[in-house]
């Protein structure tokens, strides 16, 4: 019998980053990582890459910093077989992302790792912002059911439109570590590093206190029971790390979201 195949994209852009760029270079940083001798190829699940499941490259998205950038990244999304991870670049990746898998298998669920709810209508002007992708996403009627976990930034405006879209938020002061989500629909997981606290991932652009642990989140992804069609995880900012360690957390977390997926088939 084949073995489950996850498909790895990049998408080395950050033009819609708010504050600092970096994120493009990420792509190449957690690759490094997962390469890397200094671990192996096992997951916490009790599975290991190439023995129970492979990760197949399909490289990265050509970026041209472009108004083509999005249909780019859904032509290349289209073009991945089964399910996928794409390494961001910035959080605005996952619109595209979102939209051309809910193509493929309907609206589904989301799972959203964060610091910040990405629900602004526009930022600066820009409806396309990396803090604005869940608004698109839930305007567009790509997820059924929107949850977000480790929220630290909520200020009124994203408020409303949490209230607006039926936004489940559960903020970091109110998470605890036995909450475990439960989905029936097909599951899409978008983890940004800036979930973490800083002390876990410094290597981000918007250092935000009192976020979430590395341990917290595998505990997640370990227990998730439902078909996982999709994910991604961004916002690693190279050259704001330190001596590689957050690359090496986002390669932790790219296996331990693709271990869940070889777990949790989709039909």
């Amino acid at each position: 019998m084949a073995l489950p195949a996850i498909s790895l994209i990049g998408i080395p852009t950050d033009q819609h980053s708010s504050f600092l760029r970096g994120p493009a270079q990420a792509p190449a940083a957690i690759r490094a990582a997962l390469a890397s001798p200094h671990g192996n190829s096992a997951t916490e699940r009790g599975t290991e890459i190439g023995h129970d499941f492979h990760i197949i490259d399909c490289g990265d998205v050509a970026i041209s910093e472009d108004a083509g950038d999005d249909d780019r990244i859904r032509a290349a999304i289209t073009a991945c077989p089964g399910p996928l991870i794409a390494l961001g670049g910035d959080h605005a990746i996952s619109f595209p992302v979102v939209e051309t898998l809910a193509r493929r298998h309907g609206a589904f669920d989301i799972l959203h790792f964060d610091a910040h709810p990405d629900l602004y209508d526009e930022l600066d002007g820009n409806r396309r912002s990396h803090a604005s992708p869940f608004a698109r996403i839930m305007e567009g009627g790509h997820a059924r059911r929107l949850v977000q976990v480790g929220i630290r930034t909520l200020n009124q405006h994203c408020r409303e439109q949490a209230a607006r879209f039926g936004v489940e938020i559960i903020e970091a002061r109110h998470f605890r570590d036995d909450w475990r989500p439960h989905f029936d629909r097909p599951l899409y997981v978008s983890i940004d590093i800036d979930s973490l606290d800083p002390a876990f991932a410094p290597g981000v652009s918007h250092h935000e206190p009192g976020g979430l642990t590395v341990r917290q989140i595998v505990d997640i992804l370990l227990d998730l029971k439902t078909p996982i069609i999709g994910g991604d995880v961004v916002e690693l900012n190279p050259t704001r790390d330190i001596n590689g360690m957050t690359a090496v957390v986002a390669a932790k977390l790219v296996k331990e979201l693709a271990a869940a997926m070889a777990a949790n088939p989709a039909a």
